[in-house]
């Protein structure tokens, strides 16, 4: 029976401005293929092949053995937010008051709550490209304008000081900085920083929203700082923010965290009382424990995720046609196609985007990645390493193979 459509101006308008999530598209596309007895290898979804540490399962059994499976205050239990106040202390220098934190179901949700809580129409929000997915759909969601600035892979994928002046204009509200970055895994010094925090001073009208998940995933010796760390001045129109998902292992637990100025958390907790209430009770009581417990097994992750990177940069370099440079951080690496565009696949149909390249990869060779139009700059394609060394071993055979036939 087909399903009946429904009747014509019944969706809201706002629905038409965004695009399902690619990421998740490309990750169900993948299961899907698998369901139906393909051999697929599937590096398109940015989740923790680790399992959550144990200490952490276990608070979430204790709390439920309690009785903590009521409805909490909308910003979160006054635990968690007191273990933010201590993390942002003891991590990134920061002092905030528990007034100042808020909890969400998942870090998007934060973004969610901080743009749809301040845009109105016709304010502009700058995303820089290459970015994460969901930073311009939440934009148009809100009834602002993104503002894409792009990067260059000779940069590193870095936003230049020029390019974020040339960008800001009497309409900017906020800059959305990630760092190390989804897709590219990118990551700013101190100094590099501090280049930028100069420009933002010049315009009091941008605020920030510094997207901090990877935070602890970064190799080679560097060390993350944070914007209002390194610039005092821009901590009353910062909004840091942060997540259990990446460092704990923790993506289905959907727990995000920001502190930023109280007026703000207020209003965004005002959105969050009408939309999803509050964060579940258990997934908060577990976060309390990630963030107040033992940190030891944080240096073996990235241990592991530096070795896999290390295995991959490598064995994409080796595919013909293929530049993959040497992410600092997060567990993405995001390959320029550059030279592969114009040539024909073994099914004899041209690859005229990246879109055309990860299709043919995906039909021709059983891996799953994601396009680089998804994150806004093309010709590039995103893995995620998070994955078994075997399963990645394999992918960039299959993907050295498909490359080399390609005429």
């Amino acid at each position: 029976m087909s399903a009946k459509p429904l009747p014509r101006g019944f969706l809201a308008e706002s629905l038409g401005r965004i695009q399902p999530s690619p990421t998740i598209a490309a990750t169900q596309k993948a299961r899907d293929l698998k369901a139906a007895g393909r051999d697929v290898i599937g590096l398109a979804a940015g989740e923790p092949d680790h399992d959550t540490p144990d200490n952490i399962k276990e608070a979430a059994i204790a709390a439920i053995r309690r009785g903590e499976t009521k409805y909490t205050a909308v910003e979160g239990i006054p635990e968690l937010r007191a273990a933010i106040v201590k993390k942002f202390k003891r991590e990134n220098n920061l002092d905030y008051t528990m007034a100042q934190t808020f909890v969400s179901p998942g870090g998007k949700a934060i973004v969610y709550n901080a743009l749809l809580a301040t845009l109105n129409p016709g304010d502009e929000v700058i995303c820089i490209a290459p970015y994460w997915v969901s930073y311009p759909d939440i934009v148009l969601l809100g009834g602002g304008k993104p503002v894409i600035v792009e990067t260059r892979i000779e940069d590193g994928f870095r936003l230049t000081p020029e390019a974020l002046e040339k960008a800001i204009t009497p309409k900017t509200k906020w800059l959305i900085f990630n760092q190390p970055s989804n897709p590219s895994g990118a990551c700013y010094s101190p100094a590099q920083l501090k280049a930028l925090t100069d420009v933002l001073l010049r315009h009091p009208q941008v605020w920030i929203l510094t997207d901090d998940m990877y935070e602890h995933l970064v190799y080679g010796g560097f060390k993350f700082s944070t914007i209002a760390e390194v610039e005092p001045k821009l901590y009353d129109r910062t909004l840091t923010m942060n997540g259990v998902s990446k460092a704990y292992s923790m993506t289905g637990w959907r727990i995000g965290y920001c502190a930023g100025p109280e007026a703000l958390i207020r209003a965004m907790s005002k959105l969050q009382s009408q939309s999803a209430s509050n964060p579940a009770s258990i997934s908060q009581w577990a976060s309390v424990e990630a963030l107040n417990g033992t940190q030891d097994f944080i240096p073996k992750f990235q241990k592991i995720f530096e070795a896999r990177r290390d295995l991959v940069v490598s064995m994409l370099n080796q595919a013909k046609g293929i530049e993959c440079p040497t992410p600092e951080g997060a567990f993405y690496v995001y390959p320029s196609v550059r030279k592969l565009i114009g040539k024909t696949a073994p099914s004899g149909r041209k690859i005229e985007n990246d879109l055309d390249f990860a299709n043919e990869l995906l039909e021709t060779e059983g891996v799953a990645v994601v396009h680089g139009a998804a994150f806004g700059l093309s010709p590039h394609f995103r893995i995620s390493y998070a994955t078994s060394d075997q399963a990645l071993e394999e992918a960039c055979r299959r993907i050295q193979r498909f490359c080399g036939e390609l005429r």
